[in-house]
């Protein structure tokens, strides 16, 4: 990507997915190869899947709601707004929504998030 651009949004373009999470991308775009955005938002007393993203590092942003992060490495801890938690790359993790209301966070992925790069370790474990 060489050239500045801006992106729009017309209408909300939330979808779930089986990790247990609804996510809204803000950014994933093949000629940005570099990095990703999503909003992710979990709902009261959902935990998400444990997973790992290979060869892909991750921050959560988190915007609202009340969480504790697992993540391979780091000691499970609570998390809220403001907070920001690094992932690292081929890191097992996931979260869990410990409040009332819906968890919502940023995901920023690098480099972008792209399926393949998905891994489910419950699947693996069971």
């Amino acid at each position: 990507m060489t050239e500045p651009r801006l992106v729009r949004r017309d209408e909300p373009s939330e979808f779930y997915i089986g990790e247990r999470c609804h996510v809204l991308e803000h950014w994933n775009s093949l000629d940005d190869a570099q990095a990703s955005i999503a909003r992710i938002r979990v709902a009261p007393g959902i935990t998400t899947c444990l997973h790992r993203l290979r060869g892909t590092a991750e921050r959560y942003l988190i915007q609202s709601g009340r969480g504790r992060i697992e993540v391979a490495g780091l000691t499970a801890s609570e998390v809220g707004p403001g907070d920001t938690v690094f992932i690292p790359a081929d890191a097992a993790q996931r979260i869990a929504n410990l409040g009332d209301d819906d968890l919502v966070f940023f995901a920023i992925c690098t480099p972008r998030f792209v399926p393949e790069c998905y891994e489910d370790l419950e699947t693996e474990l069971a």
